[in-house]
């Protein structure tokens, strides 16, 4: 009888959403994004101490984002066969060195070093979090993942402040006060992955096995689905280089400010982002997935293309619907394609993540090198095109709560 009782209390547990280890989740990814937020923050500094050109930075901003491109899909293929409830706190770990590094480094190359750490502990948390996400999420996917991913965006956000108020007027080595965030998201992190390893795993039994009471979607259906999402994910990654990358350098060489007060426009812009952030996944649960992603990419489009051409007051405004709207696709953009390959969570995490890392870090080299060769304002006259290929989206097939494919409608 109390087996029975203790199964049932087990099954009541795996339907409900945990939200004290999405709340913690969040957390950690606030804390792990906004100490990796401080490398671009630190880009004005580090121009004119080292003498660097834009391509310079864009390669570190490359180095950075493709060490957790190439890292992330091979981590949660190996996860997927291997549950490893603790690898999150080893994820921060290695952040805690690259911070370290960041902070003491007095050459280009050890800059170099300091953001290949930084982005391979990128490549552990992201997609090991996403997991933990959906775990904790009680079929809330779209929810779970917007709650895991505002947490990320939110310390994006609080970088460019921190770098302005904090590390801007004490120097680089600043950078190293932010060792006990760290230090706070690893102690956190042994206990998400302690829950991870008790309950984590059994609460996504239910979903796969209702899972193969519906049809699964064939190959081809898979790959057409997966190769528009991450052209989706191309278009808006790209997009979001040029302003988490170059919009300070673009206000500061157009419009004149200060640094201290590009940092502040910058933060106003990554809070869009998070508000764009936290309302796609809920949205997507309610009216589905694919609509989300079709507006958020398509709808941004008349905004990017004024961007360029408007005043001060006009280009703050401005970045605040971008932010909105582009960022609402992301979370959508993971669930959805979680539900086409059920079973390969982190697979996908890593898949996801890792591309918008690879082509955030491309996007920021090869727009670096337009910015040095033909201005910084060509970047964004460039950019302004990129939401077209959101047109993609229509290829996209509905999926039913099921995350089975719906017949095409005739």
């Amino acid at each position: 009888m109390n087996e029975a009782a203790a199964s049932m209390s087990r099954a009541n547990a795996a339907g409900r959403t945990a939200f004290s280890v999405l709340a913690a989740i969040s957390f950690c990814h606030l804390l792990n994004d906004m100490m990796q937020s401080l490398l671009p923050a630190l880009y004005p500094m580090l121009k004119g101490s080292y003498s660097l050109t834009f391509g310079e930075i864009g390669f570190l901003t490359f180095t950075y984002q493709i060490t957790a491109s190439l890292l992330q899909p091979m981590i949660g293929r190996y996860t997927d066969s291997k549950p490893s409830p603790y690898s999150l706190a080893t994820g921060m770990s290695f952040t805690l060195a690259g911070l370290a590094l960041l902070a003491s480094a007095h050459t280009y190359p050890l800059l170099l070093l300091a953001a290949a750490l930084i982005g391979t502990g990128s490549s552990v948390f992201h997609p090991e979090s996403s997991r933990v996400a959906r775990m904790a999420s009680g079929g809330r996917h779209g929810l779970a993942q917007s709650v895991f991913q505002v947490g990320g965006n939110l310390g994006s956000a609080f970088g460019p402040l921190l770098a302005a108020f904090i590390v801007l007027p004490h120097g680089q080595m600043s950078v190293l006060w932010f060792s006990c965030a760290a230090l706070l998201g690893i102690a956190v992190l042994l206990n998400v992955g302690h829950w991870y390893k008790l309950h984590g795993i059994a609460r996504l039994k239910p979903r796969a096995a209702a899972i193969g009471a519906h049809a699964a979607p064939t190959r081809r259906q898979v790959t057409i689905a997966i190769s528009v999402l991450l052209a989706l994910i191309f278009s808006k990654y790209f997009y979001l280089a040029s302003l988490t990358s170059y919009y300070t350098f673009y206000l500061i060489s157009r419009f004149h400010v200060s640094v201290q007060a590009s940092q502040i426009y910058l933060f106003v812009f990554l809070g869009s982002v998070a508000l764009g952030t936290i309302l796609g996944g809920p949205v997507g649960d309610r009216i589905g997935r694919k609509y989300v992603i079709w507006g958020s990419i398509v709808g941004v489009l008349p905004f990017t293309l004024l961007l360029p051409h408007v005043n001060l007051f006009w280009t703050a405004v401005l970045t605040v619907p971008i932010g909105v709207i582009l960022a609402s696709a992301f979370p959508a953009i993971v669930v959805y394609a979680q539900e086409l390959l059920p079973g390969r969570t982190g697979t996908v995490a890593g898949l996801f993540f890792g591309f918008a890392f690879g082509m955030g870090g491309i996007g920021a080299a090869v727009l670096g090198q337009i910015a040095d060769s033909f201005g910084i304002n060509l970047v964004y006259e460039i950019c302004a095109f990129l939401p077209i290929i959101g047109l993609l989206a229509g290829f996209l097939p509905d999926l039913d709560s099921a995350g089975a494919i719906r017949p095409a409608r005739t």
